[in-house]
């Protein structure tokens, strides 16, 4: 299971600024905390980092966001990147696979959904869209229980349109 720090090493560059200029402009307290602790991270000032182009900075934070000892960090940006900017795609899933929600947050994940619901919920969203930013909120909501689906871990292990990386449009 894919992992939220290794979300953002693997998708798209432009899919990862996404999700940090996103936070900038939406929660400053989350993203300076974000910088805090990358600042910490490599070991200096966070002045040294907002100092640098934005786009620079960035940069350089995916790169140690996407360490295994930032999972938490990760975690937190993809969460609210999807919940508060890709809403409408979140409920849309849910109600496709007729799980109860308040605008994309779920009390209680069913231990499964069946395959063809599951299947159809994926073709609804992938066909309204990017497929890499579907990708990405798949793998994050399969990661949400530490089991996870069988059936849509093995979509995201097989079906090309899944795949982590491709350039999306947000």
């Amino acid at each position: 299971m894919i992992k939220s720090h290794e979300l953002l090493q693997f998708m798209s560059p432009q899919l990862a600024t996404d999700i940090l200029e996103f936070t900038f402009s939406s929660d400053k307290d989350l993203y300076r905390l974000t910088l805090q602790n990358v600042a910490e991270r490599r070991k200096v000032r966070p002045i040294f980092l907002e100092r640098k182009p934005r786009a620079e900075r960035h940069k350089t934070m995916v790169a140690t966001l996407s360490s295994p000892t930032m999972e938490l960090f990760s975690s937190n940006l993809i969460r609210h990147w999807l919940l508060k900017k890709h809403t409408s795609m979140l409920t849309q899933f849910l109600d496709a696979l007729g799980i109860e929600h308040e605008e994309g947050v779920i009390d209680e994940l069913p231990k499964s959904v069946e395959t063809p619901k599951l299947h159809n919920a994926v073709e609804e969203l992938l066909s309204n869209n990017p497929h890499e930013l579907v990708a990405v909120y798949l793998y994050a909501f399969n990661s949400m229980e530490e089991s996870g689906w069988d059936n849509l871990s093995d979509m995201l292990d097989t079906d090309s349109r899944l795949e982590l990386g491709q350039t999306a449009i947000s």
